[in-house]
């Protein structure tokens, strides 16, 4: 189907969103937000914000959760889950989580953490009854010894000193970047050698330890770290920036650092239960969103990830325990990201407000909406959108 053919039946099932009659669940939700100001701001602005900025930056799907008082107030989804076939994204359509998965591995280690199972800084080889080089996957670091330096804060703290992941270097061989615990950055591999950790200190693999420690009991009951028989009845393709279709992956290994399929629902409900701080004690929650590392650099990928700036520290933008952190004018907030070929996803809570926004698409072109919508919507103007590269679709540079 050719491209203009598609983006005009995108258009017209955004309008046909607009009109459609409230089901019984919805009508329940809000009829206005609360921002961060004491503003308010309604729900008809909110969607007509979303399907405007959605029509202008060609993002053929868009779901929405906003938190007040800690709880989930309001879920919505826009367009297009499939765009060739013209099925709607809807709440409870399965949507790829990306790094969103690192989120609930962080949540789910912290609980190890408060049982004394697992010790923050305690070297991890210590844990594993071998030298780390002599487990599969990790022989490359047999010549260098900084890997006995290596904690789960580090990993957490993406200051393990690995790089994102191996592949991306020209040999595909994991070695060190940089002294580990020396500064930030962001690394795929630092979480996947803890979880091999915490599946040895547990004795189980992360599905079941996820299904055990969060899924079940919150009653996530469409999200997972490998793909599930389910997710075939309503789930998303994800679109590049010219609107190509991406290859639905369907995962078949547990992945710590970026597996994970979950709904808009789902993904809102477990942040609410990190708001809460539910199955984490006071002390083990304050540890996880608290700033441990800062970051000074200009942006969080590619060549400007080391290149250090100032402007950051107006916000005293930091890293946590499996969160990014700042500072606001409402006080201190913890966000977290996934980002993949078709998907962006972002996630921000303000404690002190106990006010938080979520949002998920299956389109490479969404993360040009979210400066504004975090603005808008929530009142956010303190996230760090450039070091995010959340640069507008329209901005002008000023």
């Amino acid at each position: 189907m050719p491209m203009h053919t598609i983006l005009r039946l995108w258009k017209l099932l955004l309008a046909f969103t607009l009109v459609l009659p409230m089901a019984p669940a919805a009508q329940a939700q809000k009829a206005t937000i609360e921002r961060l100001d004491g503003s308010r701001i309604s729900v008809p602005e909110i969607e007509r914000l979303v399907l405007a900025l959605m029509d202008s930056a060609q993002v053929p799907g868009l779901a929405l959760a906003v938190l007040e008082d800690n709880k989930v107030q309001y879920v919505k989804t826009f367009g297009y889950r499939n765009v060739q076939k013209r099925l709607p994204l809807e709440p409870q359509t399965a949507m790829y989580a990306a790094s969103f998965s690192k989120a609930v591995f962080a949540y789910l280690v912290m609980q190890l953490v408060q049982e004394g199972a697992l010790d923050l800084d305690k070297p991890l080889y210590q844990y594993l009854g071998k030298l780390l080089p002599e487990i599969k996957g990790y022989q490359d670091l047999a010549t260098d010894e900084r890997w006995k330096q290596i904690t789960a804060r580090m990993a957490l703290t993406h200051t393990t000193g690995f790089p994102n992941w191996r592949w991306f270097e020209p040999d595909e061989k994991l070695r060190f970047k940089f002294a580990p615990g020396t500064k930030y950055w962001y690394s795929g591999e630092g979480i996947q050698l803890l979880q091999v950790v915490v599946e040895k200190i547990t004795r189980k693999g992360l599905l079941q330890l996820s299904e055990e420690r969060v899924f079940k009991p919150l009653k996530m009951t469409r999200t997972s770290y490998i793909w599930q028989p389910a997710f075939e009845l309503s789930h998303a393709i994800g679109y590049m920036e010219d609107g190509k279709a991406v290859p639905k992956e369907k995962r078949d290994e547990a992945q710590a650092a970026g597996s994970m399929e979950t709904t808009i629902t789902d993904y809102a409900t477990f942040m609410a239960a990190v708001m809460q701080g539910k199955d984490l004690t006071p002390k083990a929650k304050q540890e996880m969103v608290r700033a441990q590392v800062a970051i000074p650099f200009k942006a969080q990928f590619g060549p400007l990830a080391t290149v250090a700036t100032d402007e950051n520290k107006a916000i005293k933008l930091a890293y946590g325990l499996g969160w990014g952190v700042f500072e606001s004018p409402y006080g201190p907030a913890y966000f977290k990201e996934g980002h993949d070929d078709g998907w962006e996803n972002h996630s921000v809570a303000f404690s002190d407000q106990k006010k938080g926004l979520v949002i998920m698409s299956n389109s490479s072109n969404a993360d040009k909406l979210f400066k504004e919508l975090l603005e808008k919507i929530l009142g956010d103007t303190a996230t760090p959108w450039r070091w995010e590269n959340y640069v507008p679709y329209n901005y002008s540079g000023k």
